[in-house]
């Protein structure tokens, strides 16, 4: 390695160092009391090219405990091994903070569940259905099976408190595979096609108004989408307290345009426009087994964020008390509210319009609020862009997660030396999300990610099932009654198998072969631990270029 690569990370690192100065290790470290010993990619001591440290030490003695640390697992047999543990190290100098208290972390939950769902997937689950009282009881069944997926959650995230939420169940109950596959399908497709369809629905309203004569273009709304990804990736590359005050600010505006809808309907509803609310057609010959499951599908997309805030427990302050309180809180709350807007919707709109319509809410707002109607498009386009910021802020988080523990690339793990963000996490996400707007549409989006969440759903249902017995003593927090995870684990199942069954697409043997096809990467590249020779030098590009350092790294004197 040249000496000018070497004076560059060298330089990266100790910025990482002073930019955490309220620790003791900081203060110690700018006063000499440590010294960093810097391990490069040719001396044998940095996963895949990157700058770790090797130790300290320059004025320690025994009084002190100075030992030196390795950040990977190729320790030699005289060192001491630094493993990841179940939290956030609090001696390392750079790694992600508890930010994230109890009104953020019901900001997240509501703020990612209300994005584009209840304004695209009213007419989806009446299309499905063609029944008002069954599309009602599907939404409120959506609402329970989310609020005890969530509780069932809650038990796994105070009982292992790493980020990146299933990744990390599935490792403590099924081992490394089943944890890669799920980093390897949710980093490649469940979270980019998440924010993709959130971004191509905030375009469509947001450029509804300047196109009211005809469709928008399509290459336009592609356009608006990418900008909206660019501009929520700066605010999370930027700053965790930025990304987390956008959040909650978003998550009020979008509360307050919910709360304009459902005042719409409640004066409907009080000069007595209920002719829609009284025919529930439950006899709909359109109800079949797996009609329904799709308009579950539908439902649960609107639903979908449940878990978001497990993704992000080692941000979380108290998380064994602030993580269930913001799911109780928070799910229950996004129940009322779809149930009431959806009310409101039937006040104006007959069954057959709702359908007909790709922009339920803007419908609504032209003929209610008259020449306000421009505040639909624009609540819209601010509740999307929110949900849109929550989703890229904890899928930074499930990257992050798994590349540390060596599932995905090293470099994927690295945080900001100054911000203390996951930046490439960030980036690699956002870059698929872009390519999957330029390629895809909202409809095909929904149905791949619907069918593929909820086979890691159940798995981790099943993992909290399996931990109950194999790991009966570790600590619990918050317990859940186990006929929970028997209930969500029973409904995953339905909704993986029922449309199989119903109408076999070849889209559902792609989507399994794609994640069976994540083991052809999984043994040579983590079972056996083979690296791309080039991998190094891209590596150490990449931190120079993104000033970012790993954070499983620790000192101790």
């Amino acid at each position: 390695m040249c000496d000018a690569m070497r004076d560059k990370l060298a330089s990266l690192l100790r910025a990482s160092v002073r930019a955490q100065t309220h620790t003791e290790n900081t203060d110690k470290l700018n006063n000499g009391a440590i010294a960093p010993v810097l391990v490069f990619p040719d001396e044998g001591g940095a996963r895949e090219g990157g700058l770790v440290w090797r130790g300290c030490t320059a004025n320690c003695d025994a009084e002190d405990g100075a030992t030196g640390t390795l950040a990977d697992g190729n320790a030699n047999s005289g060192d001491k091994v630094q493993l990841e543990g179940s939290d956030a190290a609090p001696d390392d100098p750079v790694h992600l903070k508890r930010r994230v208290g109890l009104f953020s972390g019901v900001a997240l939950i509501v703020g990612t569940m209300i994005g584009s769902g209840i304004f695209v997937s009213p007419s989806g689950l009446l299309l499905h259905t063609d029944s008002v009282g069954i599309s009602f009881i599907i939404w409120m069944a959506c609402g329970l099976l989310s609020l005890l997926g969530a509780l069932a959650y809650a038990e796994l995230g105070t009982m292992n408190t790493s980020s990146g939420a299933e990744y990390a169940y599935f490792m403590d109950a099924f081992g490394g595979p089943s944890a890669f596959l799920f980093s390897w399908v949710s980093t490649l497709v469940l979270k980019p096609s998440q924010m993709a369809i959130i971004c191509l629905s905030f375009a469509e309203y947001a450029v509804e108004p300047f196109v009211s004569e005809c469709d928008p273009p399509d290459l336009l709304v592609k356009l608006v989408a990418v900008i909206c990804i660019v501009m929520i990736l700066a605010v999370n590359c930027y700053s965790v307290n930025l990304a987390t005050n956008v959040q909650n600010i978003f998550t009020a505006a979008k509360l307050v345009a919910i709360a304009i809808i459902v005042c719409g309907g409640a004066y409907k509803l009080i000069l007595g426009n209920t002719r829609h609310l009284q025919e529930p057609n439950f006899a709909s010959s359109k109800a079949t087994l797996g009609n329904i499951a799709t308009a579950f599908y539908t439902g649960l997309w609107a639903y979908d964020g449940w878990n978001n805030l497990n993704y992000v427990t080692e941000e979380i302050k108290n998380p064994s008390k602030n993580l269930p309180m913001s799911i109780i809180i928070g799910i229950p709350l996004v129940t009322l509210c779809y149930a009431l807007v959806n009310v409101s919707y039937l006040t104006v709109m007959s069954v057959s319009e709702m359908t007909d319509s790709e922009a339920v809410a803007v419908t609504f707002g032209n003929r209610l609020l008259g020449p306000m109607a421009w505040l639909m498009p624009l609540a819209v386009t601010i509740s999307t862009f929110g949900s849109a910021n929550g989703t890229l802020f904890v899928a930074g988080r499930l990257c992050f997660a798994a590349s540390r523990q060596g599932h995905l690339l090293d470099i994927l793990s690295y945080v900001h030396v100054r911000r203390f963000t996951p930046a490439p996490g960030l980036i690699f996400h956002s870059l698929i999300a872009v390519a999957m707007v330029l390629y895809g549409t909202i409809n095909s989006l929904i149905g791949f990610f619907s069918f593929t969440a909820w086979i890691f759903y159940g798995g981790a249902m099943l993992a909290l099932i399996v931990m109950r017995y194999t790991k009966p003593h570790a600590p619990r927090p918050y317990k859940v009654p186990i006929i929970i995870p028997y209930v969500v684990l029973f409904v995953s199942a339905y909704l993986v198998v029922a449309p199989i069954v119903e109408e076999p697409l070849w889209e559902y043997l792609y989507a399994g072969a794609f994640i069976i096809a994540g083991l052809l990467f999984y043994m040579p590249f983590v079972k056996w631990g083979y690296s791309l020779p080039f991998m190094d030098k891209i590596t150490v590009f990449l931190q120079m270029a993104l000033e970012v350092v790993p954070t499983s790294t620790t000192f101790e004197y």
